[in-house]
């Protein structure tokens, strides 16, 4: 029976535990820290052999094969030495693909920003046309829990990092899509985005000539496929100029209005525009697609408009944790703003954002232990600048200098680990406070 070691006891672990476990393997999950509650539970209930706390490094190196956890480096020394050892180490992404049902279909949604509305709203589109599909990977439920569990689907939808595509071997997506390439998680990449992107561009690099590739025209996503000629799928230019409008996006000669639904900002239309397209590949009918675009509601902490009374526009955007992704919905904004940003700084570089704040953002409130370096970047360009060590703070800040008609967007380009757990804590802070004070 070959052995199977997993590095680490999350989701993506316990669950790649109990699909090696259903495929005959002897399972072994081995975490450094204490290991979730939640997973350990289903690992015994499963009885599948697991430590917590540290790593038996003879146990682990006795392994046909090795799962690692997304979060765990290539560099540190265990992985090295599983590799001089000649013990192959892979992602869960590419051991639970070997258990796909040959009939069914990978979409892979990888990118810098946009990755999980994008692949939401492709679920939605195909759901909503009658096709079984589920989505997952980076987003909710791994591949390998998507397996356990519901095994027979016609379409799985994936969310994919490139910490996942990093452990890829034989992963192949029949729909690939690079929604874009900006800088994130470079301390990864030895501060190479030149490296960062050639990671993303892994999704397509066992591709056929039937398989699609949806790439967007800009000169950071082409550069990897250039790097890595021949691409072998039919490669799509996806070009923001010639086919976002506004709120309408085209395919063609066919136009899809996202103006009764609750997609806002150009980022977001441009995701549409990519899931718009791959439902059409799978053959999802137009008008279907129009129905399907009308109903969908974006996640959590993505340009998420909170529902008052006030007489103004609050948005939670916390997922915005990198400028880029602070720049779109900045730019979405359509009237007097006050700007709720700061965090834990990534490294930013703030200028390309002085351009987009001007005529719109008449306060900025800075929300972090640290502010100086945002401040002194915003401060002759903002008449009004503020901090605030609390969701509650910078609520109570926000109303009162904001007007009715104002939008109020939380929009950090900042992580959030100084002041909360992660940006899920953080917007659902914002949001409980908004609620309250705003009654």
């Amino acid at each position: 029976m070959k052995r199977l070691v997993i590095l680490g006891a999350g989701e993506s672990g316990a669950s790649a535990a109990r699909l090696g476990q259903r495929a005959g393997y002897r399972v072994f999950v081995s975490d450094g820290g204490a290991g979730s509650p939640k997973f350990l539970e289903e690992l015994r209930e499963t009885g599948i052999e697991f430590e917590t706390g540290g790593h038996s490094r003879e146990e682990i190196l006795r392994a046909d094969e090795v799962v690692k956890s997304p979060g765990i480096p290539d560099t540190v020394p265990l992985i090295r030495d599983l590799r001089q050892a000649g013990i192959p180490v892979i992602s869960e992404i590419e051991f639970a693909a070997r258990y796909l049902d040959p009939n069914a279909r990978i979409v892979g949604i990888t990118g810098s920003n946009g990755k999980t509305t994008t692949t939401m709203l492709t679920h939605h589109l195909l759901e909503s046309a009658g096709i079984r599909a589920l989505a997952g990977g980076n987003l909710g439920d791994s591949l390998a829990r998507l397996l356990v569990d519901h095994p027979v689907q016609d379409v799985y939808v994936l969310e994919l990092s490139s910490f996942q595509l990093d452990g890829i071997v034989d992963f192949r997506p029949s729909i690939a899509a690079i929604l874009n390439i900006t800088p994130d998680h470079l301390d990864r990449y030895g501060y190479s985005l030149e490296k960062y992107a050639d990671s993303k561009f892994r999704i397509a690099m066992n591709q056929r000539s039937d398989d699609h590739l949806l790439l967007l025209d800009d000169p950071e996503t082409i550069a990897p496929a250039r790097r890595r000629n021949p691409v072998h799928a039919a490669v799509t230019l996806i070009d923001p100029r010639g086919e976002v409008d506004g709120r309408v996006i085209r395919v063609g000669d066919r136009k899809f209005d996202l103006s009764a639904g609750q997609l806002h900002g150009r980022h977001n239309a441009m995701n549409a525009l990519f899931a718009v397209r791959i439902a059409l590949l799978l053959g999802v009918e137009e008008q279907d697609i129009r129905q399907a675009l009308s109903s969908f509601h974006p996640a959590p902490h993505r340009m998420e408009v909170i529902p008052t009374t006030d007489g103004r526009t609050w948005i939670n955007d916390s997922k915005a944790t990198n400028v880029d992704s602070a720049y779109f919905a900045l730019e979405a904004m359509d009237g007097p703003t006050v700007w709720i940003a700061g965090g834990t700084d990534k490294g930013n570089v703030y200028d390309v954002l002085q351009e987009v704040i001007a005529g719109k953002v008449h306060t900025l409130i800075c929300m972090g232990v640290d502010n100086q370096k945002i401040i002194e970047a915003f401060t002759p360009y903002i008449g009004r600048i503020r901090e605030a060590r609390s969701a509650e703070e910078a609520v109570r800040l926000a109303r009162e200098v904001a007007e009715p008609g104002d939008r109020i967007l939380l929009s950090p380009a900042c992580a959030s680990f100084d002041l909360f757990k992660n940006y899920v804590d953080r917007g659902d802070q914002f949001r409980h406070y908004v609620k309250t004070l705003t009654a």
